[in-house]
Formats: C-alpha cells, sequence, structure tokens
C-alpha cells in the first residue's frame, strides 16, 4: 500500500510510502481520500500527522502521469477535502515538500519540518504553474512579495527561512515523527484555525515595487508562458474571492500543461536524471573521495578548488611557484567570501572550509589526493608532463582527471604508467556556479573510475553528460560549429549585433558575439591556430576574429572586440569592425544579403542540429537528449525550448503528422 494509517493513543498516523520520492500519483492520492474518510469515520481519532517514508516528504506530483486521462480523486478536489477536515491534521516534513507535495502540507492546519527540509513550488521549471490551490492559498499564510518570489523562481527555501515568513509553525528540535505527535498531543481539544481559503490575501506592503517586480518578471519571461500565467494567478489570489482564483488557477494550468512549452521542459527533467544511467556501470561501486587535488589556481582551478569545497571535500591547490599557490587561494578564498556575502554559508562555515584548503608548489603534498585534478594551460605537453609529476606523487589508485576543454584525453591518458585511472572532468566557468559538468570517457578508463567520477560530479550538484574522446567533446563542438556559421554569416551579409539580437530574442542568455567578446577572443584565437596545421584548405574560413585580436582587441578584458566597451562592461556596435567586415566581404567577392532574425536563428539551429547529428553518429553522445542537456546547461539554450535535438525531431514528427 502506497498510504497506511495506524493509530497511537488517539493521534492517527497517515503514513505515505511510494518510493523514491513519494510523488502524488493516483495511488497515494486514492490512499489519501481513504486515509481521510478512516479518521474521520473513527471517534478515537482525535488528530492526524501525515508524514512519509525515506528521505523525503512528498516531492512533486507524478509527472509520469502527464498526458495521461484524469484519474479521480484530482489532487486539488483532495486537497478541498483534507482541508475541510474536522479534526487537525499536521504535516510532518522532511527532505524536500515540492509542488504537490508542498500544495499538501499548505492544505494541513499545521506543518512542522525537520531542520534540513526544503519547501518549494518548482512548477514553473517544467512550464507550469502550481495547479492544486498553491498560487491561491501562499499569499494568505506569507507575504505577497515572499509567495511571488517563491513561486515564479520556483526556487525552494529552507525550514529557517519557511519559519520566519511563517509557512510553517515550528521547525522539530528533535525526531521529526515524535515532535509532530507531541505538537498533535498538544492541539488536541483546541478549535481548529482558520482555513487558508476563508483567510484574506496578504497584500504587498509596497504596491509600486510589488508590481515593478511583476514587470520585471514578464519581461525577463520573454516568450515563456509559465511565468506570465503565475503573475496573472498571483494578481487572481490578491483580487478575486478564493473559489474564482482557484478556478482560474486551475484552468490555467490545464492549458499550460498541454502547451508545447511544457512538453519540452519535461523532456528536459527527465533528460537530467537519465544521463548516467548507462548499463557499463550497473552494479559498479564508486570510490570514497575526500581530498582533491587541483593542479592551477586561475580562474578554472580556483573554481573547481572552491566548488570542491563548498560540496564538503578537503582541497590541495598546486601551482609552479609559492607566489603564484598563494594567488590561486586568493582566488578562492574571494569565492567562499561571496559565498558568506550572500548567507549561502555561515561565518563558521567560511572558516572551516578555508581550514579545509592548503595551497603549495610541491606535488608531494598531492601524496593523500583520492582524486587530482588538472586545471593548466590547454597545452596538451604541458598537461602531459603535469600527469608524470603527479603519478611520481600519489598513490597507485589516486584518479587522475584533466579539464582540458577540446584536447585529446585519449592522448593525456596515454602518457601515463596507466591509463585505467585518467578520466575527463569538463567544467565551465565560473566552475562553482556553472551547472554542466562533462565527463569524458577514454578508451581505457576504468569502470570504477568512471563510476566515481559521476558520484563526484553530483556531489557537487553538477548536471553531468557523458561525452566520449573527440575535438571539444559535446558543448564547445556544437559551440564551434554554429560559431563558425555565425562568422559565415558575418561575410554573407549580417553584422554581429544583427546576430546577437537574434539570438537573445530566441531566447539564449547572450549572443555568440558578445559571449566571445566576455570570454576573450584570444581563447578561441589559440584553438584556431592550433588547428591551423590540420585545417582543410578546402574548407571556408573567416579570419575576421583572427584580425581582431592581431589588433589587440581581444575582447571586454581589452575594451575593445566585436564590440566596443567605453565603460568595460556596456557593448556597443563599433563602427570600424563593421567596415572591416563589409571590407572581407568584398574582398572574397561575396555579395552581402540582409538577414531577418528568423532566417539567422535557422542556420544556427541547423548548425547545431547537423553537428549534433554527426556526435551521435559517432558515439560521442549516448543519446539526442544528452546533447540537449549539455546545450541547455553550457550555453543557455531556452530550456522551454527543449534543446536542439528535441527541436528536430519535434519537428520532424510534426511533418511525419502533416504529410
Amino acid at each position: 500500500m502506497s498510504v497506511t494509517v495506524t493509530c497511537d493513543n488517539g493521534i492517527a498516523l497517515v503514513t505515505i510510502d511510494n518510493p523514491p520520492v513519494n510523488a502524488a500519483s493516483h495511488s497515494v492520492r486514492l490512499g489519501l481520500e481513504q486515509a481521510l474518510r478512516q479518521t474521520e469515520a473513527d471517534d478515537t481519532v482525535n488528530a492526524v500527522v501525515l508524514h512519509c517514508m525515506g528521505r523525503t516528504f512528498i516531492a512533486g506530483a507524478d509527472v509520469k502521469e502527464f498526458g495521461q486521462p484524469p484519474q479521480d480523486p484530482a489532487l486539488p478536489d483532495l486537497l478541498l477535502q483534507i482541508e475541510g477536515a474536522s479534526k487537525p491534521w499536521v504535516a510532518a516534513i522532511h527532505g524536500s515538500a515540492l509542488g504537490g507535495g508542498l500544495e499538501t502540507a499548505l492544505c494541513c492546519h499545521y506543518r512542522l519540518a525537520a531542520a534540513e527540509a526544503k519547501l518549494g513550488l518548482p512548477e514553473v521549471q517544467l512550464g507550469l504553474l502550481p495547479g492544486a490551490g498553491g498560487t491561491v492559498r501562499l499569499p494568505r499564510l506569507i507575504a505577497a512579495e515572499r509567495a511571488l518570489n517563491m513561486i515564479s523562481t520556483g526556487k525552494p527555501v529552507s525550514a529557517q527561512l519557511a519559519l520566519q515568513d511563517g509557512l510553517i509553525d515550528k521547525i522539530a528540535a528533535g525526531d521529526l515523527l515524535h515532535d509532530a505527535v507531541q505538537f498533535a498531543r498538544s492541539i488536541v481539544g483546541k478549535a481548529l484555525p482558520p482555513t487558508l481559503l476563508s483567510r484574506p490575501a496578504i497584500k504587498p506592503k509596497d504596491t509600486a515595487a510589488f508590481e515593478a517586480e511583476l514587470s520585471k518578471i514578464a519581461q525577463k519571461a520573454g516568450a515563456q508562458d509559465a511565468p506570465k500565467a503565475i503573475i496573472q494567478a498571483i494578481q487572481n489570489a490578491l483580487d478575486l474571492p478564493p473559489d474564482a482564483a482557484l478556478t482560474a488557477e486551475r484552468r490555467a494550468f490545464q492549458i499550460l500543461r498541454s502547451h508545447p512549452q511544457s512538453a519540452a521542459m519535461r523532456h528536459v527533467f527527465f533528460a537530467e536524471r537519465n544521463t548516467t544511467k548507462i548499463d557499463r556501470l550497473k552494479d559498479v561501486a564508486p570510490r570514497k573521495i575526500s581530498t582533491v587535488g587541483v593542479i592551477g589556481g586561475g580562474t578554472m582551478g580556483a573554481g573547481i578548488a572552491a566548488a570542491c569545497l563548498l560540496s564538503g571535500f578537503a582541497v590541495t591547490l598546486i601551482e609552479r611557484d609559492q607566489n603564484a599557490a598563494n594567488q590561486g587561494a586568493a582566488r578562492v578564498k574571494a569565492t567562499l567570501d561571496g559565498s558568506l556575502k550572500r548567507g549561502m554559508i555561515s561565518p563558521a562555515k567560511h572558516t572551516h572550509l578555508l581550514a579545509a584548503l592548503s595551497a603549495g608548489a610541491d606535488y608531494t603534498m598531492l601524496a593523500d589526493a583520492d582524486l587530482v585534478i588538472e586545471a593548466v594551460f590547454e597545452d596538451l605537453g604541458v598537461k602531459q608532463q603535469v600527469f608524470k609529476h603527479v603519478e611520481a606523487v600519489v598513490r597507485p589508485d589516486t584518479i587522475l582527471a584533466t579539464n582540458t576543454s577540446y584536447l585529446d584525453v585519449n592522448s593525456i591518458a596515454d602518457a601515463t604508467g596507466d591509463p585505467s585511472r585518467v578520466i575527463g572532468l569538463h567544467f565551465f566557468s565560473p566552475a562553482h556556479i556553472m551547472k554542466l559538468l562533462e565527463v569524458v570517457v577514454p578508451t581505457a578508463v576504468s569502470d570504477a573510475v568512471l563510476a566515481t567520477a559521476i558520484s563526484l560530479a553530483k556531489s557537487l550538484r553538477k548536471i553531468v553528460v557523458l561525452s566520449g574522446v573527440c575535438d571539444g567533446f559535446i558543448a564547445n563542438r556544437i559551440m564551434s560549429a554554429y560559431r563558425r556559421e555565425c562568422e559565415y554569416m558575418l561575410e554573407d551579409g549580417a553584422l554581429p549585433w544583427d546576430i546577437d539580437t537574434a539570438m537573445t530574442e530566441f531566447g539564449l542568455p547572450m549572443g555568440i558575439f558578445q559571449m566571445q567578446d566576455l570570454a576573450g577572443l584570444d581563447i578561441s584565437w589559440a584553438m584556431r591556430k592550433r588547428q591551423a596545421a590540420t585545417r582543410d584548405p578546402s574548407l571556408r574560413y573567416v579570419d575576421i576574429g583572427d584580425k581582431l585580436c592581431e589588433q589587440g582587441h581581444l575582447g571586454r578584458k581589452t575594451g575593445r572586440g566585436y564590440y566596443r566597451y567605453e565603460d568595460g562592461k556596456t557593448a556597443r556596435p563599433d563602427p570600424e569592425v563593421e567596415a572591416l567586415i563589409l571590407a572581407e566581404s568584398k574582398r572574397k567577392g561575396i555579395t552581402r544579403q540582409g538577414f531577418a532574425a528568423a532566417e539567422i536563428m535557422a542556420r544556427i539551429l541547423s548548425a547545431m542540429q547537423t553537428e549534433g547529428q554527426r556526435i551521435l553518429d559517432e558515439g560521442i553522445a549516448h543519446n539526442a537528449a544528452d546533447i540537449d542537456v549539455a546545450m541547455i546547461n553550457a550555453y543557455g539554450f531556452p530550456r522551454w525550448r527543449g534543446g536542439p535535438m528535441y527541436m528536430a525531431d519535434t519537428q520532424a514528427r510534426l511533418g511525419k503528422d502533416t504529410a
């Protein structure tokens, strides 16, 4: 049974046991309805405690049921029944109360939470809004400003913040279930608190600031429908009678659920959870990692070190000399200081993390490292030499990882005495923030090392995509392909700002030329110079970027690149760049033509999808969904579009349906 009822001296324990995350599936809803009837009919029951087995409270609806015929009881109807119970219900929340789980807790008369619990309404991340009363009840329990933030961002809040906001009544001091039962006993005989639907909405304190925030959310949403529906639902909750607001919320939920944007986001939801499910690792246990070595204290190495520290690992940072090591440690400290300033870690945790960092120039400091990540200059010979130094001092079972972005991981592994312990861990900058981590799988790597690399990545709270060995792996290889296409369009008739505008209007966070200016044009220039010796002379090559670099225009850091940066940060079109582009078109005899935004994006998407198909054909990616995950989490491909491969597949299916 998914739901059981037991009694303890007048207190009914309604227990949900629906692993892995106690989703509010049909069987759970049916069980809760039966439990409600049973407890209402039992005169010996004075109060009810709702709790869940396993690692979490109800962590949302069962997404697998979306698209299937509805089955009674629907969650909104069930929650109205629980809310109308004649006996008090106490929600005992541990793990996460998310989506329908938090909506269920809102319908209980009281809410207790374990200290580590998280509470949230993340439906916007699936292209939805809360559909079981969340937008109506939450603004009647906590301030409208806080309710708007929770629902529009989808980000969960801690138990401590939930208590501060009034979302929960108490944080358990000891055992959650014991405290919940004791709390339930303490309220027996007392009048039930008014239901949330009978309370007035808590109006915003500063109406002008609230309206400004609504406008900001709508503007940021662009073409996304869910954030705009959330804005309307919150306004309904504040202005309409609760019954009317509930009806409007449910109608909006049903419209969004059948919308292509939600279908795309559900595709991504499942894809991100399946990237590491491969037969090769079945029954393979990862090794324990406690201490991580990082070679290189530059921007990337320091970011990797900070990510490891924030995830509970001790870190040893190695640089070429003590002065460079001190500078690297200072970069790590600056990142940790930022986490402290933003309230992400406590002062005590900050002190503890700094104590877990050591930095120096002596490779023997790595003797106890369980895993060493190399993050030095992107040069094959340099990286091979670094691994030789590392091999000489670490244990035989220490895992060796390279953070290369483009180089051949097999060549790096073959330069060691034991290629089976070498893996690629391709972080994206800034490494402590960016979600994607490409685990690059060289030919000789052992299953245990691969399993451990994936386990480490998950400990770092990264989204893992497995990649075979090739130039650029998955995300950078596709980015290089569509960057080339954008460079072709420069010669064919577009200007950098035309292309960048088309990309941002499509939903990407930044256009390709602004992104290159931000990263530094010298990075891609170095790669092109490295590839020059093997480049097919018959292939089209655009050297506009090379000419900018030769002039010392390396992007934002030099004040000029594809754009001018007169204040150091604001990109402005550069007439000299336009003149250079026009001259290059003329030199090559190309007749320039104008491009509409749709034409620009069609060429970019085609380049992405063509290169993605090559990656699949070569076995570099396990499936098309992994490519979507990589592009969404590395380069901000709009999640609500599902990814380039999903778009291609959807278009192909639509074509078949209309044929």
